[in-house]
């Protein structure tokens, strides 16, 4: 017997075993190659035994069962031989599937979130339980590390809750809930927290007296039943959707799908060697290497705390005010009480609240399931939110966020008003996209608990929030900062004042770069595919449309000023502004749009805006398009870093992927960069030195040159 580390061994009843997982000193469990060891040795110790007659696994961490395989261990393991990556499959297949064949029932009672290799496990045993619990859901997410499931789960649950329900939960990556788990035949039942051990040894009795587990044991061994007709028929439209979801660009989703397809033919034993092989064509390629570092920008960023130290506390937060009911102060207050934060919402406009208000309640009583409004819960949030316009009840809220028109002197007017009546903790904050959080804190007597909190637009679907420190900014503010942001569910990234902080100052040099090249001969359509083929969600003529060209010429001087040597003061954008263009909202901007909807068409009388701007006409390559585009944008990363504005490389990446949405099949601006290689970037830079200032290397990138550097190189431990 060993002593075991992480799986306790115990018998609820004399002939029932109970397999606890719970890794000392983590908040989770999950499968390092140790602990899968150590069940191997307890799983062998358990068959020789003849007075069993079921086992359950469970999870000694309330509200987590098990977070699927060890990540770190995958990220050490990228440079393998195949013959490796195949016989990693194999040992987590041949010890999953002992608990298919095991001389006694074998239940998961899953309490909290399974998932990836936990949810394989799961799936091999012969029943599942979930617990009732908000937390519980089961969920194969492989495809977003650019794998699939990799021990047995594209054998196991095809045959288990029918290949196209297999096919939908394992390609799409989501997770469900309970009661969907069960809809589906991933589990059995539910229970509640407390009964799921008793359930599950019910079931384990009710089992050992029908047998119906034997009968399923031998079914879901063999061939699934299908048509060629139906088989192909569900190929062909999975294939469709996929690649529309997908551009292309993630082809893991799509070899889940083939495997799936092709094993459904095929006894266990074939298929789990073709899931296995499969494998060798994900495992270690660069998009999975890229996703992977995804997942550890998103793993590093939830431990943010807002300070290099433990000592600083955030304050506590009872309630939170938002100033401004227009667009953005609307999606912020949502936001708030979603979360179930009492708000304290007001706006100088009687009209304007009103309509905020009810955006505000649009927005929570939104039913993602019925797509549609759900008065429940409607009627459950409304008691969070108290409109007035008391200043009182404004200023002992313990954050106060003003989010009214980007202006200076409106904002420094209204910040000014509501520092007078602030308690010493709470902390005031402005929602400012691109005013310097200094100069507004500059009119202020506690400029220290002052600081910047930027959402962006729309605030319900994006989660980067832009945390700034002043000049004068407290530790304490930005930690408690930070702590409001994670509170209602987004990722914060603290960056230290700046023109344009984090995300617009990275993003203004692409959008330039983009009108340059207009300027040069490339069409629209051209540089807009470029973009969308390098991976971006859409490309930066469009998305001029989209911000509205007023708003971008606003940002652009903005820039301009603080960097006049290089930011490029275009006449092209005040020309389109001039004539009326100013994207969607006025019907015209680069494209035009027909009434309500939101796709452009080219428009024939953008030529003639443009005609007096352009310099000349030359044909590009789609590799020049993006080195023009994305050059730029590297070139401003480096300065950042050296300016301090962000403290690692990491915030980079993470706000470029949850800002602008970078694609994350590269892994981030600088993972990406980190992969062409220093000495390339220069090369291709070096080609570009006609362009001037904007493009030449930053000291920091010839250091790197000289000493063949990497970005990633200087990241700190997370």
């Amino acid at each position: 017997m060993i002593a075991a580390s992480t799986i306790r061994v115990s018998f609820p009843e004399a002939d029932i075993a109970l397999l606890t997982f719970d890794m000392p000193d983590k908040a989770v469990n999950i499968l390092t190659t140790p602990v899968m060891n150590e069940l191997a040795v307890h799983l062998e110790e358990l068959e020789q035994r003849d007075d069993l007659t079921g086992l359950v696994l469970s999870s000694g961490k309330p509200g987590s069962f098990i977070a699927g395989a060890d990540i770190r261990e995958f990220a050490e393991s990228l440079d393998v031989d195949k013959a490796s990556i195949v016989a990693m499959c194999e040992r987590g297949q041949r010890l999953f599937r002992r608990l298919a064949q095991a001389p006694f029932v074998t239940v998961a009672a899953i309490d909290g979130i399974c998932v990836g290799g936990a949810a394989e496990l799961a799936v091999w045993c012969d029943r599942r339980i979930v617990s009732t619990s908000e937390e519980t859901e089961i969920g194969f997410p492989e495809v977003k590390l650019g794998l699939y499931p990799g021990w047995g789960g594209t054998v196991r649950t095809p045959r288990m809750i029918g290949l196209s329900n297999a096919i939908e939960i394992i390609t799409g990556g989501e997770s469900v809930n309970a009661s969907a788990a069960v809809g589906l035949g991933l589990a059995s039942q539910m229970a509640s927290p407390e009964q799921l051990l008793d359930a599950a040894i019910a079931m384990i009795r009710e089992e050992q007296g029908t047998g119906d587990y034997l009968v399923d044991r031998t079914a879901w061994e063999q061939p699934i039943v299908i048509s060629e007709t139906e088989l192909g028929f569900l190929g062909s439209t999975a294939t469709a959707y996929i690649r529309e979801q997908t551009k292309g660009h993630y082809p893991a989703p799509l070899a889940a799908l083939e495997l799936m397809l092709e094993s459904a033919s095929m006894e266990v034993d074939a298929a789990c060697q073709r899931e296995a092989e499969g494998m060798t064509q994900l495992f270690g390629s660069p998009i999975n290497e890229a996703l992977i570092n995804v997942f550890f920008l998103h793993a590093r960023n939830k431990k943010v705390v807002g300070t290099s130290g433990d000592s600083i506390q955030a304050s506590p937060i009872r309630s939170v005010s938002v100033v401004g009911a227009g667009i953005m102060g609307s999606g912020i207050a949502a936001a708030t009480i979603k979360r179930e934060l009492p708000l304290v919402f007001t706006d100088a406009s009687a009209e304007v609240l009103q309509n905020g208000a009810r955006e505000v309640m649009r927005q929570v009583s939104y039913n993602r399931k019925t797509k549609s409004s759900d008065a429940t819960r409607a009627v459950h949030f409304a008691p969070f939110m108290n409109l007035t316009h008391s200043r009182e009840e404004l200023t002992a809220a313990d954050v106060v966020i003003e989010a009214v028109v980007e202006n200076a002197d409106v904002k420094r007017q209204v910040l000014t008003q509501l520092e007078s009546g602030l308690s010493d903790h709470a902390v005031l904050a402005s929602n400012t996209s691109t005013i310097p959080i200094s100069s507004l804190g500059e009119a202020l007597q506690r400029p220290d608990r002052f600081c910047g909190i930027h959402f962006f637009n729309p605030v319900r679907q994006m989660k980067l929030v832009e945390v700034i420190r002043g000049q004068e900014t407290s530790e304490e503010t930005i930690a408690t900062a930070v702590s409001y942001v994670k509170r209602v569910g987004k990722s914060p990234i603290v960056i230290n004042d700046g023109p344009g902080f984090l995300v617009n100052r990275l993003l203004l040099p692409y959008m330039l770069e983009a009108v340059e090249l207009l300027c040069e001969g490339a069409s629209v359509k051209e540089i807009d595919r470029a973009a969308r083929a390098f991976g971006m969600p859409m490309g930066p003529i469009a998305l001029y449309d989209v911000v509205g060209l007023d708003t971008a010429c606003y940002a652009g001087s903005t820039m301009y000023q603080a960097f006049p040597d290089r930011i490029i003061a275009s006449p092209v954008l005040p020309a389109l502004v001039k004539s009326g263009r100013l994207g969607q909202k006025s019907g015209a901007g680069f494209f035009r749009y027909s009434k309500g909807k939101r796709r452009g068409q080219e428009d024939p009388g953008l030529q003639e805006v443009l005609e007096p701007y352009l310099r000349e006409k030359r044909r590009f390559s789609e590799e020049e398009l993006q080195q023009r585009m994305f050059l730029p944008m590297v070139l401003e990363a480096t300065r950042i870093l050296e300016e301090g504005i962000v403290r690692d490389v990491r915030d980079v990446d993470l706000g470029l992927i949850l800002g602008l949405g970078f694609p994350a099949f590269k892994g981030g601006l600088l993972f990406w960069a980190d992969r062409v290689g220093t000495p390339a970037l220069l090369e291709q830079l070096k080609t570009l030195e006609p362009l001037g200032e904007r493009i030449r290397p930053t000291p920091r990138l010839l250091d790197m040159g000289r000493r063949n550097a990497r970005f990633y190189d200087s990241a700190s431990v997370a």
